[in-house]
């Protein structure tokens, strides 16, 4: 239930942003309206690469790490960062 809520505060905030900011601009509601039905849209369209592109940059980072720790001469000792 919390959870429902949460989602459909974000919605309205999102939504209320949007057509605020849009209308606030243009002095249109039909704009406001537009970007207040956009943009919830592209969220969940781009959100889901955008979370995908930056686990692919993790990845990259820890797999370099790894390969910067594996070729150390015995002995020593990685820095962290």
């Amino acid at each position: 239930m919390v959870t429902a809520a949460r989602t459909i505060s974000q919605i309205s905030l999102h939504m209320g942003v949007a057509f605020g900011l849009m209308y606030w601009l243009t002095g249109s509601l039909t704009f406001g309206g537009a970007a207040a039905i956009l943009e919830p849209i592209c969220n969940v369209i781009l959100m889901p690469l955008h979370d995908r592109m930056w686990e692919r940059i993790r990845q990259k980072l820890e797999a370099k790490k790894a390969r910067a720790t594996e070729n150390l001469p015995a002995g020593s000792v990685a820095s962290a960062g």
